[in-house]
């Protein structure tokens, strides 16, 4: 009898979990949708493209939002329950508030894990697709940059005509091995500077150990500085914000290639922080689900569901409220960031354990 009511259990979870998880996959396709569209009404593209795109991008939003997803679906599926009686016919066979919460919370946990294993690196393969895609489809090109096996590039549009930049590797404040090629409105090269370092702490960047090549007569002219400044609109900020997507890279590239993600010029703070952030996704699934059974498991009374979704509604907003002050207040360096990051998962263990004990009681 017992695995029969475990099988009834964990079925109708995962049930309830995977239509809610529908629901939201399906609502946000409609509200990205309008996005895409409008994005691409000036282009010449199929009518399935902005379809296509949208339905390869909203993956990835859910995993952001999954612990808010498993905290309604959780809450769905107990309230459903207990207002059918069936929470009364689990107990009437032994299973008290503390063994079905067990069970719930550590299918949650375990589903975490097998997300972060096999759905979000596929999640994120399709978010690098979509962005390489939008990119590809973007007009505004005239600022680009982009970092792939080859290098860090940065195309540049000045008033007398252009620029382009390729480094090795960016390694803290500076760029290493930089090529910087200037031309003129119509496209002809018209100066070009090698430099083994380029200081990019602000938009006046310094280069160190340069060689110029300068066009005159068709003939470019070579010279030597130890020193160089040229102006460009970016700088580390801008650059290292722009690769700050955490939705394009896996679980399994930052705990498998985290050392050479650093050498090649990955900011560790932002690899740190996308990291911990995927690690503690099972856990907060674990306690979403122990608060969902707080609020619900306290009383066999039947209940109206309007006052447990809004109830439902305030505890997430306080919930995720919580979590981005305290990544705010570990990127801003008042407390570690990885702290941060695991912060919220600390203080809602507090709460459910309390709480967990009270509705063991009842």
């Amino acid at each position: 009898m017992n695995k029969i009511l475990l099988n009834y259990l964990l079925t109708n979870f995962l049930k309830t979990f995977f239509i809610i998880l529908l629901v939201f996959y399906c609502f946000g396709v409609i509200l990205n949708l309008f996005e895409e569209i409008e994005f691409f009404k000036n282009i010449n593209v199929s009518i399935f493209t902005p379809l296509i795109l949208t339905s390869i991008y909203i993956p990835s939003l859910m995993i952001k939002i999954l612990p808010f997803i498993i905290f309604i679906s959780s809450m769905w599926f107990m309230i459903k329950i207990r207002n059918n009686k069936d929470l009364l016919t689990l107990k009437v066979f032994g299973f008290s508030n503390l063994k079905i919460f067990l069970v719930l919370a550590f299918t949650s946990f375990i589903l975490g894990w097998i997300i972060l294993f096999f759905a979000n690196p596929i999640t994120s393969s399709m978010a690098k697709y979509y962005e390489n895609t939008k990119s590809n489809f973007s007009r505004d090109i005239d600022h680009l940059v982009t970092f792939n096996r080859n290098g860090l590039w940065i195309k540049e549009n000045l008033d007398d005509g252009g620029r382009i930049i390729s480094a090795q590797k960016p390694f803290g404040n500076n760029l290493i091995k930089v090529t910087i090629f200037n031309f003129d409105e119509d496209f002809n090269l018209v100066e070009k500077i090698l430099a083994e370092r380029a200081n990019i702490k602000n938009n006046t960047w310094l280069l160190n150990d340069v060689i110029i090549f300068r066009s005159s007569d068709n003939i470019f002219k070579k010279e030597k500085k130890d020193s160089y400044e040229i102006n460009s609109i970016y700088d580390y900020d801008k650059i290292n914000t722009l690769f700050k997507n955490f939705d394009t890279m896996s679980f399994l590239d930052l705990l498998m290639n985290y050392q050479s993600l650093r050498e090649n010029g990955y900011n560790k703070d932002f690899l740190n922080q996308s990291l911990h952030t995927l690690l503690s996704l099972p856990f907060f699934l674990f306690l979403m689900t122990a608060v969902a059974s707080i609020l619900t498991l306290n009383t066999l009374k039947k209940s109206e569901n309007l006052k447990f979704i809004v109830i439902g509604l305030i505890v997430s907003v306080i919930i995720f409220y919580f979590k981005d002050l305290s990544l705010a207040l570990g990127q801003t360096d008042r407390i570690p960031l990885i702290l941060a990051v695991w912060s919220p998962v600390i203080a809602l263990s507090l709460f459910t354990f309390v709480g967990v004990l009270q509705i063991n009681e009842k």
